[in-house]
């Protein structure tokens, strides 16, 4: 674990406990960090179903309609594929419920400390509830720090994303919704160029896990548990980037990340 900084220690504060020499933290406050890519933005140009009925149709078209006329074009003069079919194919972001029973079967206990990254959740509460009920001892930046704390960062979102990525970097575990996500690629990379291989990340593949999700009303808890964990375990090593990847989830060893050859 690379050593806190000040910033971090003021952040994270007895939530991740004290830095010990070493760069490791005492006592027992370890911490699993998830960034829960789940903001109307996302939700809105996903196209896809999250189970609120003809009210959350009307408000994503009316938020595509303002944000996103382009997608709103296309999808008037173009047959675009199902909401349905999207779910399967893994194209639909993880709401909040789903990401909750992925982290109970990899085996996160209630009593595990969460840090949840990113901006305010579409259907808030509400979308939060199953989570906040699983693992009471859920955290973010706006309830580690205190209003006067925040405000300085309040009107620059790449800032507020900073913060996050500081929590995220030096948690002892990282989780993602999205893997498609420039924050959470950022992130995995920062933790595989300089964790050791100490330092976890869970990137789930999502066509995989819809496939799993989509059966969790009659598969049996033993199993569901069983397929998500084999699924992790396929995508958790640690390889050298492959082409046309991301530099910034695959960053290679410093002795290759710069030509020496003319």
């Amino acid at each position: 674990m690379p050593h806190l900084s000040p910033l971090q220690d003021n952040l994270l504060g007895h939530f991740a406990g004290k830095s010990v020499p070493g760069g490791n933290r005492n006592g027992s406050s370890k911490y699993l960090a998830v960034h829960l890519r789940f903001e109307i933005d996302m939700v809105a140009y996903s196209m896809c179903y999250f189970g609120g009925g003809k009210d959350e149709e009307e408000e994503l078209e009316m938020y595509r309609q303002i944000h996103f006329p382009a997608l709103t074009e296309i999808k008037r003069t173009t047959k675009l594929p199902s909401a349905a079919f999207l779910r399967s194919e893994g194209k639909c972001p993880l709401a909040p419920e789903e990401a909750v029973l992925m982290l109970a079967a990899i085996g996160f206990k209630r009593r595990t400390s969460i840090y949840i990254a990113g901006a305010e959740i579409y259907g808030g509460g509400r979308r939060m509830a199953a989570i906040s009920r699983l693992y009471p001892a859920l955290v973010t930046k706006e309830t580690l720090l205190s209003p006067s704390e925040l405000e300085p960062f309040r009107n620059f979102s790449s800032q507020l994303a900073a913060l996050d990525f500081i929590a995220c970097a030096s948690a002892d575990a990282f989780a993602m919704t999205d893997p498609g996500s420039q924050f959470s690629s950022l992130v995995q990379g920062y933790r595989m160029y300089y964790g050791g291989g100490d330092l976890p990340t869970l990137r789930p593949n999502k066509r995989r896990l819809a496939s799993i999700l989509v059966k969790n009303a009659t598969i049996e808890w033993k199993e569901f548990e069983t397929r998500v964990n084999k699924l992790i375990q396929q995508t958790k090593q640690v390889h050298e980037r492959p082409i046309a990847r991301s530099i910034f989830r695959h960053p290679r060893c410093p002795e290759c990340m710069c030509r020496t050859d003319n």
